[in-house]
């Protein structure tokens, strides 16, 4: 049965106690590599989901006639 897929924030901090856990050095071999493919496939699954954000984002800010207007962000608007 699949995994059910974890939200961003979910996946975030599952990547840092995989990041955390390699960056100790204290496990087996064939654990790192599964912990790094499990790290590999959720960063793969972040950055298909901020890839998608951004798609939403660009909608979001269409002009009138349908084309992107482009505005530079800043935090705090």
């Amino acid at each position: 049965m699949a995994e059910k897929k974890k939200t961003f924030e979910e996946a975030m901090a599952r990547l840092d106690e995989i990041v955390t856990c390699l960056e100790r050095g204290d496990a087996p071999l064939e654990e790192s590599l599964k912990l790094f493919e499990e790290g590999t496939k959720l960063m793969k699954q972040c950055s298909a989901l901020l890839d998608r954000a951004e798609q939403k984002v660009q909608q979001l800010t269409a002009g009138a006639d349908g084309a992107p207007v482009e505005t530079p962000f800043t935090e705090g608007e």
